[in-house]
């Protein structure tokens, strides 16, 4: 029995899980789901409804069968089988620094300046300043070397790429004259990697009957 993905493609969470497990070579059911639709099955087994899902065979972590955190289903991937070593240990207390942040902070700045006409009570330049705090940051590491923490790649590159990806599209007009030369780059670059793009590979709506979808 394999694992079962339950994913949203376009979700920066199950869109940094997915690149994880591509480039770990899991073989996998992948379900895409429709998120104003989704499967009884997915809510069976995670009732917080949201994406991603990984449902192991077996007991493979800590006695848990359910991995419904993308991060966690990150590490669960890496720990069995990370050939450039995204999750080196010299870099871990800064992986987690750098992860901690998007997600905790980041990612509110995004959503904010993404949905602004839900949060009335600023503008949504306000909400763009707030986020730009850490592409700021972000540019600076950038100009240190190759990649967030080193010259390779870290699991910290694979864990905000989708959330910059995200919050840079918000207004591409914007974001193209503004002044993060190291960070466009770094972002070009995994837009047009091979694993975004296989990750990024477009699925029908699973339901219930369907034969099994490979991620790959």
């Amino acid at each position: 029995m394999l694992p079962v993905l339950y994913s949203f493609r376009r979700c920066p969470y199950a869109m940094r899980a997915r690149m994880a497990l591509l480039y770990s070579s899991i073989d996998l059911e992948l379900r895409e789901v429709v998120l104003k639709d989704k499967p009884a099955a997915m809510l069976a087994a995670s009732p917080k409804g949201t994406v991603p899902v990984l449902l192991l065979p077996g007991a493979q972590l800590q006695g848990s069968q359910v991995l419904d955190q993308s991060r966690d289903i990150m590490h669960w991937a890496l720990a069995i089988d990370d050939p450039q070593q995204w999750l080196n240990e010299e870099l871990v207390e800064s992986i987690n620094q750098l992860i901690d942040y998007n997600d905790n902070q980041f990612k509110t700045h995004l959503d904010h300046y993404k949905y602004w006409e839900r949060y009335p009570a600023e503008s949504q330049q306000f909400y763009r300043d707030q986020g730009e705090l850490f592409l700021t940051d972000l540019e600076q590491h950038l100009s240190r070397q190759r990649y967030l923490l080193a010259d390779k790649i870290s699991m910290a590159d694979i864990a905000l790429f989708p959330f910059i990806r995200q919050f840079t599209f918000v207004d591409k007009v914007w974001f193209d004259q503004a002044p993060y030369p190291k960070l466009k780059i770094w972002l070009q670059e995994f837009l047009q990697s091979p694993l975004f793009l296989a990750a990024m590979k477009k699925r029908p709506p699973w339901q219930e009957g369907d034969s099994p979808t490979p991620l790959g």
